[in-house]
């Protein structure tokens, strides 16, 4: 470990209280005594006020426990962070390895029963999400890098409706983490706008030798929600969609992503939606398929007919 770890790694033993003695210092570290008689001048030198105990039950002690909050984290701090090092991981955070540095940092700069503690909570704890793909962790790496660097990135980018990829130069704003996958929001310059991108279906990226300035206050988060999820309020032609069905299955309805956006009112047996046309015909009735006769369609009676059309599609389909 190197010599500045270690040395905040002291720093942390003897603010957890009581005494430490410089063999038990040496064998946390796993360093020898004299080093350890070398970082702790080192400490004092700096101004750290170290009180060195002699005697049978001596030791090294900091004057009124020196370092304090937000330097250190209390048990229950320490817990919520490692507990989201465990979130961050599952879906796919691009610096896992530094992420595993830090968890154990927080947990080597605790004593014995803190460290006892902790560990205890985690074995406890757990997640479980869709994982992530190498070569998506790789791509991920880099937009983060690009992002942080303001460098623009050529990408080979497939759309779920392209057989074979397109290249593109995209200026990455930023990366967003929803419904179990990973997106970067940028610029392109092959249709001069900002878009959004799914890091799964970046085929190949590269960096280049152009930088970029991202805008002012920009929010990536506030860009993708937009447009994934539009205000409505005040738009004129809307559609008013109402289900009858049971509790649980309109509870699901409400508060489905997107669904639930749109929710309008909501009984004891009845929930209604209102829809701009064209989505109310398009996606929503295969995000109803799924729900069987959990619910029921009370009107409109074009979206009866969608569905009908669509179970007799999937009939046929399976069929032949």
């Amino acid at each position: 470990m190197p010599k500045n770890d270690n040395m905040l790694t002291i720093l942390w033993m003897l603010n957890s209280g009581g005494k430490w003695t410089a063999k038990q210092i040496s064998e946390k570290l796993e360093v020898n005594i004299r080093t350890v008689y070398r970082y702790i001048d080192a400490l004092c030198s700096s101004g750290v006020p170290i009180i060195s105990d002699s005697g049978h039950h001596g030791g090294y002690s900091l004057l009124n426990q020196f370092i304090r909050a937000p330097l250190l984290f209390d048990m229950e701090e320490k817990k919520t962070l490692l507990h989201a090092t465990v979130f961050a991981k599952e879906a796919g955070y691009p610096l896992s390895e530094t992420l595993d540095n830090a968890a154990s940092k927080l947990k080597m700069y605790s004593n014995q029963e803190q460290e006892s503690t902790l560990n205890h909570h985690l074995a406890g704890f757990e997640v479980i999400s869709r994982l992530v793909t190498p070569s998506s962790q790789l791509v991920l790496a880099e937009l983060e890098h690009a992002v942080e660097k303001e460098i623009s990135v050529e990408i080979d980018y497939r759309t779920n409706h392209e057989e074979r990829p397109k290249n593109r130069t995209i200026d990455p704003y930023g990366i967003v983490y929803w419904n179990n996958k990973w997106y970067t929001v940028a610029h392109c310059h092959l249709r001069n706008e900002i878009r959004s991108f799914r890091v799964d279906r970046i085929l190949l990226i590269k960096r280049t030798q152009m930088i970029f300035k991202r805008p002012e206050a920009f929010s990536s988060r506030e860009f993708f929600m937009k447009n994934l999820l539009p205000d409505l309020v005040g738009k004129e032609g809307l559609v008013s969609l109402k289900i009858e069905g049971r509790p649980e299955a309109l509870d699901e309805l409400s508060m489905h992503w997107f669904l639930g956006h749109h929710l309008q009112e909501r009984t004891s047996n009845q929930a209604i939606f209102s829809f701009e046309e064209k989505s109310i015909h398009t996606s929503v009735p295969y995000f109803l398929l799924s729900y069987g006769k959990s619910i029921r369609i009370i009107e409109p009676q074009s979206v009866k007919d969608k569905l009908v059309a669509i179970a007799s599609e999937l009939m046929e389909y399976y069929q032949h």
